[in-house]
């Protein structure tokens, strides 16, 4: 397939983000391309990323004066102490407003990378080079740089959107099964919220797309990425329209929380435990008809997870959980706020619920 070009228009930025195959070698052209100017540019790079693709980057920005950070992307490393890293080079390099951060890696290299260029003598140029599914389908597009800390996950941030964002598919042949079942999440997650077509293309391929299989994992990247830029144009901080796109986050957050970010569980996989919760709670609470109900479970059961729902949590966690849940940052009430789904493009924000009323829903998950 060639590569892509889908226009991201807020009211801060405008920006493109190129979607194709094997782009990072050809990056000073697309940068020529897309009108980015610079002079230096540090590249905040997750420690798990080849050598190889790292030796295509840097061959590419020759003429460049290029500065490495290496950052060991995990979400316990999501926090101040690393944001301050890169801001120290930065300032010691005496880079200007006009310079560049590049970002290389998943989200969460894009959150601290992009979180940091935002803080940087109030905006620094920002270039976002996702390398996981995950991220290429979800936390590249929309702006949104953010920390975690002791009180929940992305509790501290700015929205500040990239200048550019180079999504090469090609990169992805890197990862691990679960890595790509992470990103899976949200692409699944935008079908529910796009339309009944959308999610029976994923049916009909999950597996070719979970292989990566060409056109297939393309197709299922744009369809996710034309979903979120048509949501984020409209919203761009999350005031209404965006929350949308939270859907099952509440309870995936939480559970991340709740397990101090352990690898036992990542991101993708608990947004899909938080939005199976979602879905059930829809359908006990006579939001979702039975029919829709039983066939996005049934999609579910088809995405291998590693761990059981009742093998992470006990009802012991039922507290902590809850605990995470009314510190989620979406929340404006003492009631706990989620987001649920009445029919595929039908999403409702700011449904409110009590501790009692959670506490008996997830007791019942757990029974399952």
């Amino acid at each position: 397939m060639k590569p892509i070009k889908l226009t991201i228009k807020t009211k801060s930025e405008t920006y493109p983000i190129i979607i194709g195959n094997n782009l990072i070698k050809n990056l000073s052209k697309i940068l020529r391309k897309n009108s980015i100017n610079f002079n230096q540019c540090l590249l905040v790079i997750d420690k798990k990323i080849s050598k190889r693709a790292i030796s295509k980057i840097t061959k590419s920005l020759k003429r460049k004066k290029v500065f490495k950070y290496y950052y060991e992307a995990n979400e316990k490393n999501k926090n101040q102490n690393k944001v301050n890293e890169i801001l120290e080079i930065l300032l010691k390099k005496n880079f200007s407003r006009q310079d560049c951060l590049i970002t290389i890696g998943g989200g969460i290299t894009g959150d601290v990378g992009g979180f940091a260029a935002s803080l940087f003598k109030r905006g620094l140029q920002w270039i976002n080079l996702p390398t996981t599914l995950l991220s290429q389908v979800d936390s590249s597009i929309g702006g949104k740089t953010g920390i975690n800390n002791e009180f929940g996950k992305n509790l501290i941030g700015t929205f500040y959107q990239p200048d550019l964002v180079i999504s090469d598919v090609k990169i992805l042949t890197s990862l691990k099964y679960r890595e790509i079942v992470c990103g899976y999440a949200e692409i699944f997650k935008s079908s529910l919220i796009d339309d009944v077509k959308n999610f029976k293309y994923l049916d009909k391929n999950i597996y070719k797309i979970l292989n990566l299989q060409s056109p297939f994992i393309e197709n299922a990247i744009i369809n996710s990425c034309k979903l979120k830029k048509k949501i984020v144009e409209k919203d761009e901080k999350e005031k209404d329209l965006r929350k949308i796109l939270n859907l099952g986050h509440t309870f995936a957050h939480a559970y991340e929380s709740v397990l101090n970010f352990s690898k036992k569980l990542n991101h993708g996989e608990a947004v899909i435990y938080g939005i199976r919760n979602a879905v059930n709670f829809s359908y006990k609470n006579n939001f979702l008809a039975k029919k829709k109900f039983e066939l996005i479970n049934k999609h579910l059961d088809k995405i291998n997870l590693p761990l059981k729902y009742d093998k992470l949590f006990k009802k012991k966690d039922i507290k902590k959980i809850i605990f995470f849940m009314k510190s989620d940052k979406k929340n404006n009430s003492k009631n706990i706020n989620l987001i649920i789904i009445n029919d595929f493009g039908k999403i409702k924000t700011n449904f409110q619920i009590s501790d009692n009323k959670i506490k008996s829903f997830l007791i019942s998950e757990l029974k399952k």
